[in-house]
This record gives C-alpha cells, sequence and structure tokens, in this order.
C-alpha cells in the first residue's frame, strides 16, 4: 500500500512552484460554517469520551457526512468513522484525519461549556475533558467536509475524511487507534495518496500554524524491568541479593546508553524512569524491584539500537551482582514524519492561509502522535494549530493535558480552511502534473 516516495518527488519537482487552488474560493463556505464548528466543538467539549468509547460523537459525526451525500462506513476500529467524497472530476484521494477522544482528566479551566462527565478509568472514578482539543479537531474537520461537499464538483479527486477514536491509547487490553484502522484494511480498501492531519496546541497563538519537514513527533515506546533478587534482612545484606541496589546500578547505566552509546548527533533520543517500586518495609530487603519507563526517539534506526542496549544493560547490570533482570519493551507510536517534499509542495497553501509572519518552522516535539501509522503508509503532512489567545504569552498557557487548558474558538477557522485548502490544492497540483 505504499506509496513511492521517489515518483512522489518527482511529481511535485516538476510543478515548480505552482501554488493554486483550482480557482475554488472557499471564503464563502468557511464563513458559512464557523458558527456551526464551534457549535460542534462546544457540544463535543461537554460530551467528552474516553479512547474506545466514542459512541456519541462518532454517531454526530456519520450523521453528518451521511446528510452531505459521502459514502459512509462506521465501527472501525471500535468506534471509528470514514466518509469519502467523490469530487467531480478524476484524480487522487487525500485523507483528512481528526482523533475523537478525551482523557481521563477533571476539568478546571472555567468555560461555560465545561465538562461534567465523570466515568470509571482502570477501575477509579475520574473527570473526562478534551485536554488535548480532540473536540476542536472533529468541529473543524465536520467544517471543512461541508465546505469540500459543496465544491465537490469542481475537485479533481477524492477526499477520504478518516475520524479515528483512541489517539491517547487503547484501554488497557485493548487494540486501538490509528494501528488498528490499518489492520482493519481502511488503507486496502480507499487507497489514500497522501494524509493530512491538524493538532491544536498551546504552544501557539491562535491563527499560527506550525510545520517541520522531516521528524516532527517523537516515538514513545513503553519498558518494564523487573529486578529479582533474594529477601533477606536490612542488618545482614550479605545474606540475599539486593534488588533495591541492583535497580540503582541498572538507572545509572541506562542513562549512558543515549549520553555515550546513540549517535544523538543524528537524532535526539531520551530515556526517562517514572516509576521504581520494591519492598515494604525498612529492615526487609525484598526479592524484587519493579522499574517503569518511556523510551522517546525520532529516528528508527535509533529505536531498535536502543531496545537492543536497554535490555543488555539492564540484564548484565543485575547479572554481575548475582541478581536477574527482566526487560519487557512495549512499542507505541512510531516517530511522526511529515515528508520533505509534500511538505515542501504545501508551504504555499500555508503561507496563503495565515500569512509568512504567522507559519513557522516549529522544534521537534517529544510529545508523539499515532497519526505517525498513516505517514509510514503514505506522504504525510502533520501540523499544529495555535490555540492560546493572541496576545497571551504561550510559555505561561496551561500545555495540553492540563485540567486548565483552553482553546480559543477564534482559531477553528484557520482550522477549517487549512484541511479544506490543504486537500483542494494538493488535487490541483496533481491534476496540472
Amino acid at each position: 500500500m505504499k506509496r513511492s516516495l521517489i515518483s512522489l518527488a518527482i511529481g511535485l519537482a516538476s510543478l515548480g512552484a505552482f501554488n493554486a487552488s483550482a480557482n475554488i474560493n472557499i471564503d464563502k463556505q468557511i464563513n458559512q460554517v464557523e458558527d456551526k464548528v464551534i457549535e460542534w466543538r462546544r457540544d463535543f467539549h461537554q460530551h467528552p469520551e474516553l479512547s474506545n468509547r466514542e459512541t456519541r460523537t462518532a454517531a454526530i459525526v456519520a450523521r453528518h457526512l451521511k446528510a452531505l451525500g459521502m459514502q459512509v462506513e462506521t465501527d472501525i476500529a471500535y468506534t471509528g468513522v470514514v466518509g469519502i467524497l467523490k469530487g467531480g472530476k478524476s484524480g487522487p484521494t487525500v485523507m483528512l484525519r481528526a482523533d475523537m477522544d478525551a482523557l481521563p482528566v477533571t476539568e478546571k479551566a472555567d468555560v461555560p461549556f465545561k465538562s461534567l462527565v465523570t466515568t470509571k478509568y482502570n477501575g477509579v472514578d475520574v473527570g473526562v475533558m478534551h485536554a488535548c482539543g480532540h473536540d476542536t479537531h472533529v468541529a473543524m474537520l465536520m467544517g471543512a467536509a461541508e465546505v469540500l461537499a459543496a465544491v465537490k464538483n469542481e475537485l479533481h479527486g477524492d477526499i477520504m475524511f478518516v475520524f479515528q477514536p483512541a489517539e491517547e491509547g487503547a484501554p488497557q487490553g485493548e487494540e486501538g487507534g490509528a494501528e488498528l484502522m490499518l489492520k482493519e484494511g481502511i488503507f486496502k480498501k480507499y487507497q489514500p495518496d497522501v494524509a493530512f492531519g491538524i493538532h491544536v496546541m498551546a504552544g501557539l497563538n491562535s491563527g499560527q500554524i506550525g510545520y517541520r519537514s522531516g521528524p516532527i513527533m517523537a516515538s514513545a515506546d513503553r519498558f518494564e524491568i523487573t529486578v529479582k533478587g533474594k529477601q533477606t534482612h536490612g542488618s545482614s545484606p550479605w545474606g540475599g541479593v539486593d534488588p533495591i541496589s541492583v535497580a540503582a546500578q541498572i538507572v545509572s547505566g541506562v542513562n549512558h546508553i543515549v549520553s555515550r552509546q546513540i549517535d544523538i548527533t543524528k537524532e535526539p533520543a531520551i530515556i526517562s524512569f517514572g516509576k521504581i517500586a520494591g519492598g515494604v518495609r525498612n529492615n526487609i530487603i525484598p526479592d524484587s524491584v519493579e522499574m517503569v519507563g518511556t523510551i522517546r526517539n525520532f529516528d528508527m534506526d535509533n529505536r531498535q539500537q536502543i531496545f537492543e542496549k536497554l535490555t543488555t544493560t539492564a540484564t548484565h547490570i543485575a547479572k554481575a551482582s548475582g541478581a536477574e533482570a527482566q526487560v519487557n519493551i512495549f512499542k507505541g507510536y512510531p516517530v511522526t514524519v511529515n515528508n520533505p517534499e509534500l511538505t515542501a509542495q504545501m508551504l504555499p497553501t500555508l503561507k496563503n492561509i495565515v500569512g509568512k509572519d504567522n507559519l513557522f518552522d516549529v522544534p521537534k516535539v517529544t510529545g508523539a502522535e499515532d497519526f505517525a501509522f498513516y505517514a509510514q503508509q503514505v506522504p504525510g503532512l502533520f501540523l499544529f494549530l495555535g490555540g492560546t489567545p493572541t496576545g497571551q504569552d504561550v510559555k505561561t498557557a496551561p500545555t495540553n493535558h492540563s485540567p486548565y487548558f483552553y482553546v480559543d474558538e477564534s482559531t477553528l477557522k484557520v482550522g477549517t480552511k487549512a484541511m479544506s485548502q490543504l486537500a483542494i490544492d494538493y488535487l490541483a497540483a496533481q491534476q496540472k502534473n
């Protein structure tokens, strides 16, 4: 299903400085849909749903797409929705994606449409909040669907709208998200040529767009290390094998992997321990210690090296002390990579929308995104849309995943137009090729 990046590069290079929108002016449609987008966003914000449980959201999306005359498929990867808009002229297929799930966060932002939803998460009573802005993603893509449906007869190709569940990760024991949607065959069935995605971010002001060619977001993997020793009295440590001491040595050794064994001039990497647990009493050396952490990285080869070196380091340090270390690495999201040729081709579109002063080549982000799975299959472009009100210092704004996270609704119009115009201009460029 992978498209040849070489053929894409040749096609885009032949277009030179092409910068047109097929003479399709969508400003009127964007203005007409703006209030609807805001209304949808507020509704989704008041009724957030956790990963793989987005049934209400998905039902609203599906009804909207069907009302626009699209071919609609539901219940993909639990609650996912795909809508296909057929253009009036032949051409490639552009995929536009929005994620639908919320987070187990109790909202503290003072907004009139504040979430009061509670549920159980891993057996614990929690609040539920769109603390990462996925409510805005859904609303903006619904708006883009309406805009593009209004001009479908002028489109040189088709649009694939993907409303995806579980971007924040599936519940324990379940699969989910982009990986499961691909596993269930959406790309094999609908065969998109490129994929576009957008994410609101507190680190930019409203109406600003951030992009980066190449790796833009890190891979995210989880590891668990169980150090098995031999319990003994704290007054006579020589009578057993101290897994706490071994765990401390493993932390030190693992910290040397990135600083001494990985070529970080290629791409940066991070290994962090988030939890170390063992023992119940001050004078009892326990049998075992559990260690949990995360790996972040921007290069897939480095990623594999880190996996191997983490296992080797932990097991050998433990063995040297007479203990045993069991290492389990759970692969999460791969590196999110923006195709360089596609990125370069679409920059004029973005400049036309927000102006060059509001378009930023942003630094790499060590957070992760499962849009990465789509971008492994076809050329992808993932963008950041500012959500912090103009005039407010983004450095002091509550970050994504904060209970105080807030998105200025004036930015939704920009995001709706960006998604719409990216599709229009890409299709027009391919027709010109």
